[in-house]
């Protein structure tokens, strides 16, 4: 799992640019990590929905009384 990750994180953010410094770099995988990976890709476990959109689901819906 990590190997497919370590993967899409290069060919989505890596190998897009030259990094100036490593801070620059810090920075952009941190956002990559926080903002885009973690929230927008959807995830098998969550069946096949972002965290957003399971999270919408799960608190939208009426308790059972």
């Amino acid at each position: 799992m990590i190997e497919s990750f370590w993967g899409r994180m290069q060919t989505e953010l890596l190998n897009r640019k030259r990094w100036k410094t490593r801070i620059e770099l810090a920075n952009a995988m941190f956002e990559y990590l926080e903002i885009f990976h973690n929230r927008r890709r959807r995830h098998s476990a969550l069946g096949i929905l972002t965290p957003i959109e399971f999270e919408n689901v799960h608190f939208t819906r009426q308790p059972v009384a």
